[in-house]
């Protein structure tokens, strides 16, 4: 096992080993709960959306008892992928041998299987997924056996809404997608810390105040949280003024962000997971008010989307370094990176001894 403290970082050759990333997806992203979408995709019976957690692809259902199922999206049969986006459908059919399932799961029809010795249509439904919602968002968790997700939530619901947003009255508005060279872990520290905010991201500096002692961090037993005022209105950046008084920026472990801005009543929240060892995949949804202002939504999203280009360049780099394989671990500074600190621990937590 190895060991960390506030300054000490976890070994640098753990973000490019896939040995390391095999663990992380069986031993943390297959036993936490990850946000995957809204319950705009499946508010009638028989919607259907289709997403990942790690690398387990869940199919999403609305049954026609109204009651909201995930499933691993994987046919009993061969293993081919159920279902692709999001629609409606009465069953979900498999496009390879047609084996067709219920919207609760059960097999309902195999060709030729009901003339094959031995063929038992009871024990091949669909693997179930947990899932659960906070407002509209979905979460799942691909153990059954999860914990509820509001204890794993614990006191981020009340934060977000004693910070001024009420998640029932927000609407879905867009979603934006990256990819980027590299290890998940790279994307998560970068997100967790904003000491590098006043050097790499001049515009996010200019409207939220980013400096110490005003910036504040709190750690929690699931989650990690981010505070920071706007500056001089948004700083001529965008419009800070409205309900929201103040920025949160919080990571939800492993890795689903939930951002609130200042100004207009609003909420991005994705999953940041890993596509391999040295490379990593997030999305963010961006949710407001029905009669927010469009200019100020183009200006918020303007703003959100700088300071995304900016991070790509920032751990990307930071993989080339880390990958070098010269330098064993890195420095963190105990204040302005205690929550990178928090995260390594729990990483180290969650994977236990499995490390040697």
């Amino acid at each position: 096992m190895a060991a960390i403290d506030n300054t000490t970082t976890i070994p640098w050759d753990w973000y490019s080993d896939p040995a390391v990333a095999r663990l992380e997806q069986r031993l943390i992203f297959r036993r936490s709960w990850q946000y995957v979408g809204h319950t705009a995709d499946l508010a009638a019976p028989g919607s259907f959306a289709t997403a990942r957690a790690g690398d387990v692809p869940v199919v999403l259902v609305r049954g026609r008892d109204d009651m909201l199922r995930a499933f691993v999206n994987v046919c009993r049969h061969r293993g081919f992928t159920l279902c692709e986006g999001a629609g409606r459908r009465e069953t979900l059919q498999c496009p390879y041998h047609a084996w067709t399932y219920d919207l609760d799961g059960s097999l309902r029809n195999a060709p030729r299987g009901d003339s094959e010795p031995g063929f038992d249509r009871e024990s091949l439904g669909l693997v179930p997924v947990a899932v659960d919602t906070w407002g509209p968002f979905v979460f799942v968790n691909p153990d059954p056996a999860a914990a509820p997700l509001a204890e794993y939530l614990g006191d981020l619901p009340r934060l977000v809404a004693e910070g001024g947003v009420d998640v029932d009255t927000l609407v879905f508005h867009q979603r934006a997608e990256a990819e980027y060279d590299a290890n998940w872990k790279v994307c998560v520290e970068n997100y967790l810390e904003c000491y590098h905010c006043a050097v790499a991201h001049p515009s996010f500096s200019k409207a939220i105040d980013v400096a110490p002692g005003t910036y504040t961090l709190e750690e929690h037993p699931t989650f990690s949280s981010q505070y920071g005022p706007p500056k001089n209105g948004g700083g001529g950046v965008y419009d800070a003024d409205g309900e929201v008084d103040r920025g949160q920026f919080h990571l939800l472990f492993p890795g689903t962000a939930i951002n609130v801005m200042p100004g207009r009543r609003n909420l991005s929240i994705g999953p940041i997971m890993p596509l391999g060892a040295e490379r990593a995949y997030r999305f963010l949804d961006y949710f407001f008010l029905p009669d927010t202002d469009e200019q100020w939504i183009a200006d918020y999203l303007e703003l959100d989307n700088q300071v995304g280009a900016e991070d790509r360049v920032l751990v990307e780099r930071v993989q080339v370094g880390m990958r070098s394989g010269l330098v064993e671990s890195g420095y963190l500074l105990p204040e302005s990176e205690r929550l990178i600190a928090h995260f390594e621990r729990q990483l180290v937590n969650a994977l236990g001894t499995d490390l040697g």
